[in-house]
């Protein structure tokens, strides 16, 4: 093939990703305010407020169960209002939780003032994370075609996790320097910067067509998202345990463990970005799987923060692709206008296991000790490897067969 064929694709590609990136932004604006308090939060509850490691691990969770309950509604507002306005809705949420946990922070010496304050904070930060995220990706896929979901999931999964790779270490400094208030207002003014650049980008038309209702749209997910379930309670062990983990061990330096799987997760999204179209779904989710399991239970038998380090890096690369990797299938199950509910339904399952981590997570130290937890969640992706594989002998075998005939025709 000739260099001037090559240069027009490689300039669609360009362009298709950076209108990706104008999308997924927010995504990143969004998740980089929910890495800010993210390993200073649980110690200024448990250490400075006085509580206990169960209502510590209840002060983080709190967001993923907002989520959770406006994960259907932002899915449906991004079908029919559009991406745009459940974007810019999120973001307006997003400065007023900010504006919360500042206010938490002025009243330490009132320990229930104080987490109640907290506890609105992290509720509004997960209405905002539903509307954001969702928003986010329903605005790159409207803007470049349904034939890049796998693309625009994949992106905004760098843009999520990058946000909490940064947004951790940069709230453990900010909360050293500035105190715990700094992190309060550091949201408020993000969410206040990012509003305005998302009222000037271009609208993306509402998708036309019938509507499935919830339940059945969340039927046709499922199995997808109970893989993703159990995939995540890896994540949620480590982002809300690892600090209290480090400290129970006299370690340093936890929120370095949170950069480390957040920077091995983007790394193995650049590196392998292409592998779902490649291999699909399912088969790259078996492969993750595995990967994760690993590095969780290398956090379990870890006796060293080098041991440590590994283990999150392990999972950090394990988890990368299986959001994607399963979101591909399950989208696939519905029609172009209910992607948005899909895409809510799906990450439903994510909210769900997230806001039960941290309560069964403090729970299962309490009576076993920290590392207990990563044994837990090393079983639990364990289950979701099994049953990606069984979904895909019962699916992926029978497309790939269809697949492979049409290339063969061609």
């Amino acid at each position: 093939m000739s260099l001037p064929s090559l240069v027009p694709h490689r300039g669609r590609r360009f362009a298709v990703t950076a209108r990706i990136l104008s999308a997924v932004v927010f995504s990143f604006v969004c998740y980089l305010c929910i890495g800010i308090p993210l390993a200073v939060l649980p110690g200024f509850a448990h250490l400075d407020l006085g509580y206990s490691t169960i209502v510590a691990g209840l002060a983080v969770s709190a967001q993923y169960l907002a989520t959770l309950l406006s994960r259907p509604h932002a899915g449906r507002m991004a079908d029919a209002m559009g991406p745009k306005r459940t974007v810019v809705a999120g973001l307006i949420v997003l400065a007023i939780s900010g504006l919360f946990l500042a206010l938490a922070a002025l009243v330490p010496k009132i320990p229930v003032l104080s987490l109640t304050l907290i506890l609105l904070s992290r509720l509004g930060l997960g209405f905002a994370e539903s509307w954001v995220s969702t928003g986010s990706i329903t605005w790159g896929i409207g803007g470049i075609g349904g034939e890049h979901t796998a693309r625009v999931i994949s992106w905004n999964g760098i843009a999520t996790y990058g946000g909490i790779a940064l947004g951790a270490p940069l709230g453990v400094t900010l909360a050293r320097d500035h105190g715990f208030i700094s992190l309060g207002i550091l949201t408020f003014a993000l969410g206040l910067v990012a509003l305005p650049m998302a009222l000037a980008k271009a609208r993306v038309a509402p998708s036309h067509g019938e509507r499935l209702p919830f339940k059945s749209v969340l039927s046709r997910v499922m199995p997808y998202g109970a893989g993703l379930a159990l995939a995540s309670i890896g994540f949620g062990s480590l982002s809300t345990f690892v600090a209290l983990y480090y400290a129970s061990r006299g370690w340093a330096d936890a929120a370095l463990s949170l950069s480390i799987f957040g920077g091995c997760f983007i790394g193995i999204r650049l590196v392998f970005g292409n592998a779902i179209d490649r291999f699909g779904g399912y088969r790259v989710a078996i492969v993750s799987l595995f990967v994760e399991c690993l590095g969780l239970l290398l956090l379990w038998q870890g006796t060293s923060p080098h041991a440590a380090l590994a283990g999150a890096a392990l999972t950090g690369a394990g988890f990368a692709l299986i959001f994607p990797a399963l979101g591909v299938e399950a989208v696939g199950r519905v029609s172009t206008h209910n992607r948005g509910a899909a895409l809510g339904a799906y990450s439903v399952f994510l909210d769900v296991a997230l806001g039960l981590t941290g309560p069964i997570g403090g729970w299962v130290a309490g009576l076993y000790d920290y590392p207990a937890i990563f044994l837990l969640a090393g079983f639990a992706a364990l289950a979701a490897m099994l049953l990606a594989t069984s979904l895909y002998l019962r699916f992926g075998r029978d497309r790939n067969i269809r697949d492979n005939r049409a290339d063969a025709r061609a």
